[in-house]
């Protein structure tokens, strides 16, 4: 019996999701205690670690372990999630005009987010505060009742790996169906009913994505890395697509 089993998260499902249908294709697991190292927002996908029978006690030996993400940021649009299953804020024109020279520009702002830095909790996460998670604050619209905190990661290097655009037609496409993979209460109506005001006039319009392979350590919050990146540069930002490709020696199958 595997002690660690390597899967690979799809865009939509839950890490719980995921044990739940290794315990239902094998009899040998469903009376053992599983859990998984690591956690991943709906929309992100990749390599998930789940620790079987006693190695569930080494839990935190794996979630300390280095992590690999490949993440496109797409710049334009800002939302309260840092991703695009939030409600869109700070709505601005097409980022095309915006990025004459990207390349350039994400050079000198790259480094900020490289070392050990610190990063203030995604107002859409779990980090408990005064006894619930933020993203109870968020939806009650009470943040401004509480300081969101921050804590210390380490960054060990991002790079560029791909320099591209997409249309609003096709962006329109790809929202629609990442947020129909997305079961439970995430406000999936009402944030599709934003996009689709938003971006339903826009077929030609073009977005800028640029997609970082990052490397880091336990605890970064890569779609918060997406937001700031967008924040250093003066230009609206978010995660459109994250796939975590590493943990320690494990890769994507």
């Amino acid at each position: 019996m595997e002690k660690v089993i390597n899967v690979y998260k799809k865009c939509g499902q839950t890490p719980l999701e995921c044990i739940n249908n290794l315990k239902k294709d094998n009899e040998n697991l469903r009376l053992l205690p599983m859990t998984y190292a690591g956690r991943l927002d709906p929309l992100a996908e990749g390599v998930l670690l789940i620790l079987v029978g006693d190695e569930c006690k080494k839990k935190d030996e794996y979630l300390n372990l280095p992590k690999e993400y490949e993440v496109e940021v797409l710049f334009g649009f800002a939302t309260d999630t840092y991703d695009v299953m939030g409600k869109i804020m700070n709505k601005q024109a097409t980022s095309e005009k915006l990025f004459e020279n990207s390349s350039d520009l994400l050079t000198v702002i790259l480094p900020n987010f490289i070392g050990k830095i610190k990063q203030s909790y995604p107002p859409y996460s779990s980090r408990p505060v005064d006894g619930k998670p933020l993203w109870e604050w968020a939806r009650e619209d009470k943040l401004g009742e509480i300081e969101i905190p921050d804590h210390d990661v380490f960054v060990e290097s991002i790079e560029i790996i791909e320099d591209k655009e997409i249309s609003g037609e096709d962006l329109l496409k790809d929202i629609k169906d990442k947020i129909s993979k997305v079961e439970g209460d995430f406000r999936q109506k009402e944030i599709l009913n934003l996009w689709e005001e938003e971006l339903s006039n826009k077929n030609e319009e073009n977005y800028k994505i640029i997609k970082l392979k990052i490397s880091c350590g336990s605890g970064v919050y890569v779609r918060g890395i997406a937001h700031s990146i967008g924040e250093k540069l003066g230009i609206k930002a978010l995660a459109l697509k994250i796939v975590r490709t590493r943990i320690g020696e494990y890769e994507i199958n």
